[in-house]
């Protein structure tokens, strides 16, 4: 498994404002909770900022994502779930975490690093049942969650785009 890589010897934060220079945010599959993370926080952190998101193990694209993300204008486009394998850069100064297995996996490759992990326990929304629209309310949920998170963490403002 790929491992992302320490941040130089200086500190945990490769930004002169104390922001990470690169974020990578971590789940099971890569479906659902880290591509929206990733691109939630692209409209929080700068253009300078190295955002990317990857799974522990291969995933499938999700329709729901699409929709809720799309009720923010926001859009994955050609975006495809990949693995931490997959990842074209593997270097990170900040992993979040947003599922168990994904944080011990996290925790295991980072070990010797000098490499920040923060565990976020985000709800696997495709674990709900019921109606589309209860479906998608827990979508939105997620979604919401992560961008109040996103905000404080890295002192973005909420917006909405509703």
């Amino acid at each position: 498994m790929s491992q992302p890589r320490a941040v130089p010897a200086g500190g945990k934060s490769g930004k002169a404002g104390g922001g990470p220079a690169s974020v990578l945010f971590l789940c099971g599959r890569n479906s659902i909770r880290s591509p929206m993370a990733e691109l939630l926080a692209r409209r929080v952190l700068p253009k300078s900022t190295f955002i990317a998101s990857a799974g522990i193990r291969p995933g499938e694209r999700d329709p729901f994502v699409d929709a809720v993300l799309a009720e923010e204008n926001l859009a994955l486009g050609v975006w495809r779930p990949r693995t931490l394998e997959e990842l074209e850069d593997s270097y990170f100064d900040l992993v979040v975490t947003l599922a168990p297995e994904a944080h011990h996996t996290a925790l295991e490759l980072t070990r010797s690093m000098a490499v920040e992990v923060e565990y976020w326990p985000t709800l696997d929304p495709s674990a709900v049942e019921g109606t589309r629209e209860q479906i998608l309310s827990a979508y939105r949920d997620v979604r919401d969650g992560l961008a109040e998170r996103i905000a404080r963490r890295f002192g973005g403002a909420i917006t909405h785009a509703r």
